[in-house]
């Protein structure tokens, strides 16, 4: 199925991957984990998947797991910039933001 997309955490990798029905690689962010807080470094996706909902699905799994291990976001990555300066519902997430 074209638009199955499963975004499981590879923390032996330090990163969030993204795979499709058929278990090829699509996408993923790197992080590093630091006590309190989950630091997003780099995302990308994969030439052959892009315009899919790859990196966005990959965001919005990695930063509800990140709320729900009560951890604080530092963005690095200019995707994951973007992305929460779109969706304000994870502007909490965010280290140093106004409390």
């Amino acid at each position: 199925m074209e638009n199955e997309i499963s975004v499981v955490d590879a923390k032996d990798r330090s990163r969030y991957e993204a795979v499709d029905s058929d278990g090829n690689l699509m996408g993923f962010v790197d992080y590093r984990l630091h006590p309190g807080v989950i630091s997003f470094i780099h995302a990308e996706t994969l030439p052959e998947f892009r315009g899919r909902g790859v990196a966005g699905r990959i965001a919005t799994e990695s930063l509800d797991d990140a709320r729900a291990l009560g951890l604080q976001v530092k963005p690095l990555c200019p995707f994951y910039i973007d992305f929460l300066a779109e969706h304000t519902e994870y502007a909490d997430l965010v280290k140093g933001a106004a409390e």
